[in-house]
């Protein structure tokens, strides 16, 4: 989603396909509108966190999303563009039902945990969580 890329329309792209309907999303839980939540968090990492935070918070509330919203943290660390706040991010992770065994899922933690806020910005600190986490 280029659009969520470009700093000059990912505040406006967000909030009208998923931001300004996420309080609906949880709410309702119609099958279109979790669809549409699922797939926007995930391609979410390069929107500004000022930007995502409340919709996170918001998605967070509703374990359906969890998943979903888990990929758009991961995203945000990893995109070009991606951007978090890693103990807000953290605090958010921490309130996410996944499984156990979800991949990257503890090499996601150990970078927040460490204060990382994108991959690009602190090269080598994935390549540490792995080690550290195998």
């Amino acid at each position: 989603m280029d659009w969520f890329e470009d700093q000059a329309t990912s505040a406006m792209a967000f909030a009208e396909v998923l931001g300004n309907d996420i309080d609906r999303a949880v709410t309702e839980r119609s099958e279109v509108l979790l669809r549409r939540a699922c797939r926007v968090l995930e391609c979410s990492g390069p929107v500004r966190w000022t930007v995502k935070e409340a919709t996170y918070r918001t998605a967070v509330r509703l374990p359906a999303l969890h998943p979903a919203l888990f990929r758009g943290l991961l995203t945000s660390f990893h995109d070009l563009y991606g951007d978090l706040e890693p103990a807000a991010a953290l605090a958010l992770l921490g309130q996410l039902e996944l499984p156990a065994h979800t991949r990257h899922l503890a090499e996601l933690r150990h970078v927040l945990v460490a204060g990382h806020k994108n991959h690009y910005g602190s090269v080598g600190a994935w390549d540490d969580a792995v080690r550290s986490c195998a």
